[in-house]
């Protein structure tokens, strides 16, 4: 839901480690009643998070993978939150930021809380790391789940290590699918111990003993693995028991890096007094990672989901610094259903036992209800116009909102009739202005080159958006042949206060150093600026000693295109929450940030001594730029639909009818000029891009082997047509 307070000043951070279950509830919480003044962070290596009450079910195959996954991307934007793709790795309490792996700049907190779950890896076993998989994490384990039956194997043979309630369940959930497979299973379960389930009532474990006997699992206690290799395990006494998939469900223990924050901790899980606080008043911690000091549990997702509303009251009066706190007292005992694979459940509260198959309805039916919480967000409120208003302001405002990156660009007709008065350049130096993608200025016996780029942000994630900004940028002067050299940052920032300010502007600049850095180039200096939302730019110089234009194309060359297409409807997506048919939004988002973030520096290396012609697809999508370099070298252009490297997700949204907002102008600056059928890849033909690829015009006997170069550099390029004979017209077919 919008805020009219959401426009006020930023004060204070409050950063959340992990996507577990307490704080995806907390984020759908804070969406409802933010606390103005707050800017909130997540911090979570993947852009979904796994419900564990339906892993089993999953296993099973009584659910599709989606169905069991909550979608941070969405619920991030819901709550008004920045998401960061990356895993946490320590703490600095004394400057209170977050570090993380990717070697990014740290993050800063004024309050920050904890929920990153465990993990049942076994990291003194010799040959766990290439061998076998644990169930926690979750997305791990269901993607290894996933391959796995995609082998297809006539007499599969599984092992899994820890016989408690996890095991057990995950061990019947998986006979009972590769059963309805065809397959003949064989299932070994190892517990070390001298009883399975521990921790579960007499009724219910005779109950689930007889269910593991039913399915024919093999139940081995008081026996541990040794070792494990490419053909199976080995056992203690010298045994081998033979397996093609060796699943964890012991050996759970927490992540290694708590150990280093001096924090209280018990066995490495942080302690937390009633309030959900650290020994540091300023850090909290919930789920799995926490150790409950005045009532110690077991490890149980139903406790932090009856965290979140204690945990949101109490980090909302850590961040006002006022009001009291509550304290969370947990129940004594909980309900246990643990579903046996096919659609059956067993119940266990205080040593009662009960099995029937409405007992898998009754978990269905809360499972679902629980996922449908982050599944049906409540709707945007759509904006108001006010009334009376001047003509026109409706459509000035346009149906959608306005798109961030290169989808909030000036339409191609509209920008070219803006630059038609322009004067030719009267210095003799300045060779080229208005037109290609860099000004051209003689330097000496070279050239050098100077553009400009700016982008409104689509991700308050400002690091993230440092880089994308800057590769985009420099993509102008790859397009020229040049090499960057220097450039100059214009940042505008949203209203923030003078610390939340530096820190910000910390982020952006170490971010932007190093990517301009791993390019040859240095920042020499800049502008700030305080606006209603962050927008970043950077103007940047190249040196070259040859330069590529768009008009160099000759008929019969090759058609290349660097990096999938999408990155514009997957963002306005993002915006509209609105997800692909084949995977979630997401998943679709951050494989669009991957491909942003990815540098264009090497495809431009090996494209640049062949190219005849090279630009960069951005905010007029390929069709418009494609057609820049027909009309530059006088030439046509056909387009193999078929042959355009996609993003995941964009073909179908696409087909639901998502565009970015510049995508109608794009496509009527095209207006007589492409033939094309009415598909979704032609649609995507008009797709802004951010950071997008290059589109290169080579001879053809060169093509074969600069794809094989590029595809060895990791690129995701393609041959997606070739010029013909003019006039400047596109067909594709």
């Amino acid at each position: 839901m919008q805020h009219a307070d959401r426009d006020l000043p930023l004060t204070r951070d409050l950063v959340l480690i992990g996507g577990g279950h307490a704080h995806a509830l907390l984020l759908r919480m804070w969406g409802m009643t933010p606390l103005p003044g707050v800017r909130l962070t997540v911090i979570n290596p993947d852009p979904v998070t796994p419900y564990t009450g339906m892993l089993p079910g999953f296993i099973a195959g009584h659910y599709q993978r989606a169905e069991m996954m909550i979608d941070l991307v969405p619920l991030a934007r819901f709550a008004g939150a920045r998401l960061i793709l990356d895993h946490a790795c320590g703490l600095d309490r004394s400057t209170r930021r977050v570090h993380l792996s990717s070697g990014r700049p740290p993050v800063a907190y004024d309050v920050a809380s904890l929920d990153i779950g465990i993990t049942s890896d076994l990291p003194r076993l010799p040959g766990f790391a290439d061998h076998a998989v644990s169930a926690k994490p979750l997305a791990g384990y269901a993607a290894r789940w996933q391959a796995f039956l995609a082998r297809g194997l006539a007499a599969p043979r599984v092992v899994i290590l820890g016989a408690g309630i996890g095991g057990v369940e995950l061990a019947l959930a998986t006979a009972h699918r590769l059963r309805s497979t065809g397959a003949r299973p064989q299932l070994t379960l190892l517990e070390q111990a001298q009883t399975a389930l521990p921790h579960i009532g007499n009724g219910a474990r005779r109950a689930l003993l007889a269910e593991l006997a039913a399915a024919d699992v093999h139940l081995l206690t008081g026996t541990k693995a040794a070792g494990l290799t490419a053909d199976g395990v080995t056992l203690q006494d010298g045994r081998q028991i033979a397996a093609d998939f060796i699943l964890s469900v012991a050996g759970a223990r927490p992540h290694d890096w708590l150990a280093a924050t001096g924090l209280d901790l018990q066995d490495g899980y942080v302690c937390v007094t009633p309030t959900l606080q650290s020994s540091d008043p300023a850090i909290f911690a919930a789920g799995d990672c926490a150790h409950l000091t005045h009532a110690p549990r077991p490890k149980a997702g139903v406790f932090a989901v009856r965290e979140a509303p204690i945990l949101l009251h109490n980090l909302r009066v850590a961040l006002a610094e006022q009001g009291r706190m509550r304290p969370y007292q947990p129940q004594r005992d909980y309900l246990k259903l643990v579903s046996t694979g096919r659609r059956n459940a067993v119940a266990d509260k205080l040593g009662l036992r009960l099995s029937h198959p409405w007992l898998w309805r009754w978990k269905d039916q809360i499972d679902r209800a629980f996922m449908a919480k982050f599944t049906t967000l409540p709707a945007m409120p759509a904006r108001r116009l006010p009334t009376p208003a001047a003509a026109g302001l409706a459509e000035a405002l346009g149906p959608k909102p306005l798109c961030g990156g290169c989808g909030a660009k000036v339409g191609a007709r509209d920008l070219a009739t803006a630059l038609a008065p322009l004067p030719a350049p009267q210095n003799p130096d300045v060779l080229s202005g208005p037109g290609d993608d860099a000004a051209v200025l003689r330097h000496g016996p070279g050239f050098q080159v100077l553009t400009t780029d700016h982008l409104r942000a689509f991700t308050a994630d400002p690091a993230l958006m440092a880089r994308i900004t800057a590769l985009h940028a420099m993509g102008d002067v790859w397009a020229m042949g040049a090499q960057p050299h220097s450039a100059l940052a214009q940042i505008t920032l949203p209203r923030l206060s003078p610390r939340l300010q530096a820190e910000t502007l910390r982020e952006i600049m170490a971010t932007a150093t190093k990517t301009f850095r791993a390019a040859g180039a240095d920042i020499v200096g800049g502008h700030t600026s305080i606006g209603a939302e962050l927008t970043l730019g950077f103007t940047v110089t190249g040196r070259a000693e040859r330069i590529l234009t768009k008009g160099g194309g000759t008929p019969g060359d090759a058609l290349i295109l660097t990096k999938p297409l999408g990155t514009g409807i997957i963002l306005a997506a993002e915006m509209a929450r609105l997800a692909p048919q084949d995977l979630l939004l997401g998943e679709a988002v951050a494989a669009a940030f991957a491909s942003m973030c990815q540098s264009p520096a090497e495809a431009a290396a090996l494209l640049t001594p062949v190219a005849h012609a090279l630009t960069d697809v951005t905010g007029f999508g390929l069709a418009g730029h494609l057609l820049e370099i027909c009309t530059a070298s006088g030439t046509g252009a056909i387009l193999d639909l078929a042959a355009l490297p996609l993003l995941p997700g964009a073909r179908d949204l696409a087909a639901q009818g998502m565009a970015s907002s510049l995508a109608p102008a794009n496509r009527a600056a095209l207006h007589g000029q492409l033939d094309a059928p009415d598909t979704p890849e032609t649609a995507l033909l008009f797709d802004p891009q951010t950071a997008g690829g290059f589109l290169a015009a080579l001879p053809a006997a060169k093509a074969t082997s600069t794809l094989a170069a590029l595809h060895a550099k990791g690129i995701t390029a393609a041959r997606i047509g070739q010029l013909t004979e003019g006039p400047a017209h596109i067909t594709a077919r």
